[in-house]
């Protein structure tokens, strides 16, 4: 990860934990992919996507989550889960950072 993404998740980190998540896992990688933040929003257990982008040349933060990218969190998320002694209530958000703008938290991304 270079480090304008590291600071990206910084700044997500610290937005979401202001918002009462609390934190579970950082950069949780497994063969199958590897989702940037794992935390907890009371009972659910919220898997994070951190998407920057300085320039809206290619596309906005939104548009980079890809159908692969989708898919990769997923999977990564069914391994993490699999770890589990019972699976707990899930879901996967997004915290986009445009420019230097303030991130944009969406809850659910992926409609799961």
């Amino acid at each position: 990860m270079n480090r304008s993404g590291a600071q990206a998740e910084d700044l997500a980190l610290h937005f979401l934990l202001g918002q009462g998540l609390r934190l579970m896992q950082r950069n949780y990688t497994c063969r199958l992919g590897e989702i940037d933040l794992i935390l907890l929003d009371g009972a659910t257990v919220v898997f994070v996507e951190v998407r920057m982008r300085s320039s809206r040349s290619f596309g906005g933060a939104a548009e980079s989550i890809t159908a692969r990218k989708r898919r990769r969190l997923i999977a990564a998320a069914r391994q993490y889960l699999s770890r589990q002694i019972a699976t707990p209530a899930c879901r996967f958000d997004a915290v986009l950072i445009e420019r230097d703008g303030a991130p944009e938290w969406i809850k659910d991304v992926l409609g799961e």
